[in-house]
């Protein structure tokens, strides 16, 4: 079937003020804030619906940042802070109200189950961290490989947690035994990024050989398709709020839009159509207000996409 829409992009904003690259990307679809943090410490909130307005300081921490969690009905921003494990601020008073050390490694993702009430940590050595969301007390440690574990994606419904890791290997375990249930062997290198479809068919997984590919869930996990989507790594995915599109960004400097349901190419947002990003976009963050994108990037910097319907 063709495609829904193709969307026009258009740039709202350029977000200056970290000093270093910029690697993490949290929010909530339905809320203006959402936050950034990156190889400089500082993790700072924004706001989507004035993307013009200074981003404030939440805070600042000694190492590098690749991951950040924002669990709304807690009012708690999570940290995935590198060597030194996992931080729980307070939005509202901007306190640390929870540190939890983990092996001194770096933490590639984290992964918040509600219905479980845990949080799944990804490590640069291999293991993988549970831990009781009511006082962060580290539940289990497990060694998944001897390579780092970059990504993590949690089907709640099932119970299912895929981890993809740097062995290029998606491994998805119960998430409640841990035990593997499927090991999915398509990717030739890394995996940095895993996401299941908003309606839980799909597994989709990226990474350094540049493939989109996508994984049936009803059927074991088959590989329905592999695309190849980018010239080189893919850093990360998301689905828009609504669903109805998807977004892969690269080491290839571009963010690309694909329909949801076809996986077929509709925009192409890099510097030379949209004033997009000079180096490597990292990560991600879609929101459900008025249909915008965050990219951020190792050029220090954010941008603010607006989507728009063009039949």
């Amino acid at each position: 079937m063709p495609p829904l829409f193709r969307p026009q992009v258009q740039k709202l904003a350029t977000l200056t003020g970290h000093r270093d690259c910029v690697y993490a990307l949290a929010g909530s679809p339905s809320e203006p804030t959402f936050y950034s943090a990156g190889a400089d410490g500082l993790v700072v909130g924004w706001n989507i619906d004035n993307p013009q307005q200074d981003g404030e300081l939440i805070a600042r921490v000694e190492n590098a940042v690749y991951t950040l969690r924002y669990l709304p009905e807690r009012d708690l921003l999570l940290i995935g802070h590198n060597f030194q494990g996992v931080q729980a601020i307070a939005l509202t008073g901007k306190k640390l109200v929870h540190a939890t050390a983990l092996p001194p490694f770096a933490i590639f993702d984290l992964a918040y189950s509600s219905t479980r009430q845990r949080l799944y940590v990804a490590l640069g050595d291999g293991t993988l961290a549970v831990l009781r969301i009511d006082d962060f007390r580290v539940e289990h440690l497990v060694r998944i490989t001897d390579k780092s574990l970059r990504c993590l994606a949690l089907h709640e419904e099932r119970g299912e947690l895929a981890i993809g890791s740097s062995d290029a290997l998606v491994r998805v375990l119960d998430a409640d035994s841990l035990t593997v249930k499927h090991v999915l062997t398509g990717s030739t290198n890394s995996v940095f990024t895993a996401a299941y479809s908003p309606d839980g068919r799909y597994l989709l997984t990226a990474g350094r050989d540049a493939h989109l590919r996508v994984w049936e869930v009803a059927t074991e996990y088959r590989e329905q398709q592999a695309i190849v989507a980018h010239l080189f790594a893919i850093n990360h995915l998301a689905f828009s709020a609504d669903g109805l599109l998807l977004a892969t960004c690269s080491m290839d400097k571009s963010v690309k839009v694909w329909d949801a349901e076809t996986f077929r190419l509709l925009r192409v947002v890099d510097k030379a159509r949209h004033a997009g990003h000079g180096t490597s976009v990292n990560r991600l963050f879609w929101s459900g207000r008025q249909n915008r994108l965050v990219s951020c990037s190792d050029d220090r910097s954010l941008a603010v996409w607006q989507l728009t319907s063009a039949n």
